[in-house]
């Protein structure tokens, strides 16, 4: 359900009759905080603002809890997020200092000619969807680097290591996570970040190190492709089919389409003009005309 949501957020965006900018400002308006009341003494707290500044304020609560598992930690991760978030609200850092200095990380596709200004085609917010242009081009400009993500050709990343290595180089591991986004399994919206880069054919088994024989797999899914018969098989345009052991197929699509652009074909040339042979006017003072007599 979660990949059907973010499809639709992404064809509503593209077939609504306003621009995103406009509808931004507006719902910008109506950012709110609501506290509601639960049973069991247990209450609810909801904030509703700018998509990157909420994902920003929700990966943050989640690495610092992170930072917190210990073999001695009780405490589910879970648990642990809504333990420091209230922890930060109320008095700034969690009870040891925790979280002090831990800055999130936002990944942002802008269109190019976005960042230039010449368009106004929505940005995408990994993890949620299309942002309006303005906030695009904030984020690019606030970003400490910037990697070109835009065509395939730019980026300079070398996309297969073949047999020769079984690591992953840090520049394809970013630009698979750009690609796939969350974890790969069929219905699996965990993110890419917390989830492993996989060789789909294993490295045992003749599989290389490519972007073709690479997905991410959150550690449950990554237990499940291998201690299971369910089997990715990559499409060579970054979409994975998934085969279950029932033999039922289905297919991920990628968060980003990596392929390099298409360049357009020449427009085929126009017929010749079709003659009837049946009607044509002799050519005046031809010498090869027969005379009427």
């Amino acid at each position: 359900m979660a990949k059907l949501a973010d499809r639709a957020r992404r064809v509503r965006e593209r077939t609504h009759p306003e621009t995103i900018t406009a509808r931004h400002q507006k719902s910008v308006e109506d950012r709110h905080l609501v506290f509601q009341a639960l049973n069991d003494s247990m209450a609810s707290l909801y904030v509703t603002g700018d998509a990157e500044k909420i994902q920003a304020a929700y990966h943050r609560t989640l690495d610092t809890a992170l930072t917190l598992q210990r073999p001695d930690e009780e405490r589910t991760l879970t648990q642990l997020a809504a333990d420091v978030l209230t922890d930060v609200l109320i008095g700034g850092v969690t009870p040891d200092g925790t979280g002090t200095g831990v800055a999130a990380q936002v990944n942002v596709t802008v269109p190019v000619l976005t960042l230039l200004g010449k368009s106004e085609e929505p940005g995408y917010l990994a993890g949620y969807g299309p942002i309006d242009p303005d906030t695009a081009r904030r984020l690019a400009a606030g970003a400490p680097s910037f990697t070109r993500l835009l065509t395939h050709p730019e980026t300079g990343v070398v996309l297969s290591m073949g047999r020769d290595t079984y690591k992953v180089p840090a520049a394809l591991k970013k630009w698979l996570e750009v690609r796939d986004e969350t974890c790969t399994f069929p219905g699996c919206r965990r993110s890419a970040k917390r989830s492993d880069v996989d060789h789909s054919v294993e490295w045992q088994h003749g599989g290389q190190t490519d972007a073709m024989n690479l997905a991410h797999l959150c550690p449950y899914h990554h237990s499940v492709k291998s201690c299971t018969r369910w089997t990715p098989r990559h499409l060579g345009d970054g979409r994975i089919e998934w085969t279950s052991p029932a033999g039922y197929r289905y297919i991920v699509e990628p968060s980003a389409d990596m392929r390099p652009p298409k360049h357009p074909k020449p427009a085929p040339k126009p017929p010749a003009p079709a003659v009837d042979v049946w009607n044509l006017d002799p050519e005046p003072n031809d010498p090869e005309e027969p005379t009427p007599f």
